[in-house]
């Protein structure tokens, strides 16, 4: 288990591992419903990208503790952090860069969601390939209720989940729904009961065990998809379908096929 020590201030992001092939990783600032400061922004962004090169871990939960998975930024730190517009500018490129990390993961990442998941917490669920959500959770984006923009990001992943129509009442209105409400706009994938944490795992199901350089690429491909950044991605996409085809694990997915049993990977 790492807790993380940041800079400008207490940043409480843990990563810890469920088993050697799924790392947690907790936003614990319990005080503030585990809005995230700038120090947490830059952890949370840090922790992704070394998850990202552990070859060993196949899936990445995001959860908050105590109760609440994140209420967003943490305001009561702005008129340091944000006290002109170079700070301000200096911030919300951390901000960026946190929710960079988080998509550029190429394992799966599931955000296990409670209590409130909003603002700036509801893009780092958003960023996830999927959210789980317990029913006391409440989602929202209250940018119109603080006199704030939606950055083109977060607009973009809202937008790719729940579509036009949903995204414009969820930014005109601002106001907060809950996980079934959630649910019916595509803002959450599945609505679970007891310990969320458990429920995104039973929800990966066999994604722990497939090939993780097959998932990688279609990660990736679909991605650029979404984003209409085919061509700019298109020599990575290359890359690694010719990396799957010449990789041991497809040897042993076909070898494993004819054997008539379950095959293991191991990345490469």
């Amino acid at each position: 288990m790492l807790r993380r020590n940041g800079w400008l201030g207490v940043s409480d992001i843990i990563v810890a591992r469920r088993s050697p092939e799924v790392a947690v990783v907790t936003i614990d600032r319990p005080a503030r419903r585990n809005a995230c400061n700038l120090a947490a922004w830059r952890d949370l962004a840090r922790s992704f990208a070394e998850l990202a090169r552990a070859r060993e871990v196949r899936l990445v939960i995001l959860t908050g503790a105590a109760g609440h998975f994140s209420a967003g930024a943490d305001i009561s730190e702005f008129s340091h952090s944000r006290a002109d517009e170079e700070s301000g500018a200096a911030y919300e490129r951390q901000v960026e860069a946190c929710y960079a990390a988080i998509q550029a993961l190429p394992q799966p990442s599931i955000a296990a969601i409670q209590g409130y998941c909003v603002g700036g917490g509801c893009a780092l669920a958003m960023a996830c390939d999927f959210r789980v959500a317990l029913a006391n959770a409440r989602l929202g984006i209250p940018a119109a209720k603080l006199g704030t923009i939606y950055s083109v990001r977060e607009c973009q992943l809202l937008l790719s989940l729940v579509g036009l129509a949903n995204a414009k009442r969820i930014l005109f209105a601002g106001d907060l729904v809950d996980a079934a409400e959630a649910a019916r706009m595509g803002l959450v994938d599945k609505v679970v009961e007891g310990d969320v944490v458990e429920a995104a795992l039973a929800f990966a199901g066999s994604m722990v065990g497939n090939a993780p350089l097959s998932i990688a690429g279609a990660k990736l491909t679909l991605g650029a998809l979404a984003r209409g950044e085919v061509e700019r991605n298109a020599a990575k996409i290359e890359a690694l379908v010719r990396q799957a085809f010449e990789s041991a694990d497809y040897k042993e997915g076909a070898k494993a096929f004819m054997d008539k049993r379950r095959p293991h990977f191991v990345g490469r």
